[in-house]
């Protein structure tokens, strides 16, 4: 009986879902691409629009950052589905009720903006007349059609919607570095299974 039970804790982890110790595999690596892809498309868009005038290296910049958007938000969407349907582990015990809202309002916020953070920018390369083609091989369709005021909104949408992501994401960074080296709770370690 105690060897099935050990064959079935194993199972589940091999798929990759969450136990109270930690999160599984797969929304372990989904965290983690995500993250680096957010980082990596915010780090691009400061850049490329610092770029005076317009040149290839911009042009190629910028369907770059479109690129990194529409993957985000196409494994945005699996993560949001992985989520609704696994649970995430508990709270780290001793975790004061506040903390554990708070935690859950950053999460539930940082979902939402994950998924609409590129589709605003998406609509504004639809309402500026300009077309995404992804990996520079498949024109994706234009949901709106070009439209010189909505893409003056559509583009502060996008700026300000991504200041505000990157503000939760450094709180959310803070938090965790806090909970795993001065709390030392084992918080971070559920996402970098080698601090355990």
């Amino acid at each position: 009986m105690h060897s099935q039970a050990n064959s079935g804790a194993g199972t589940r982890a091999a798929i990759g879902t969450s136990s109270a110790a930690g999160y599984g595999a797969t929304a372990i690596g989904l965290h983690w691409i995500i993250a680096l892809l957010i980082f990596a498309a915010f780090g691009l868009g400061l850049y490329m629009t610092g770029i005076p005038g317009l040149s290839m290296l911009k042009l190629k910049l910028f369907s770059w950052h479109k690129w990194i958007g529409v993957t985000v938000f196409a494994l945005a969407v699996l993560r949001v589905l992985w989520r609704a349907t696994h649970h995430a582990p508990a709270p780290a015990a001793g975790t004061p009720a506040w903390q554990a809202k708070a935690a859950g309002a950053a999460h539930t916020l940082l979902y939402v903006l994950i998924v609409v953070v590129p589709i605003t920018g998406y609509l504004y390369s639809s309402a500026a007349g300009v077309p995404v083609v992804y990996l520079g091989i498949w024109q994706l369709p234009a949901l709106i059609g070009q439209n010189d005021e909505l893409k003056e909104i559509l583009k502060l949408a996008h700026i300000w919607l991504n200041y505000l992501m990157a503000v939760i994401v450094v709180l959310h960074a803070a938090a965790a570095l806090k909970h795993q080296f001065i709390e030392r709770d084992g918080t971070l370690a559920r996402m970098l299974p080698f601090l355990k």
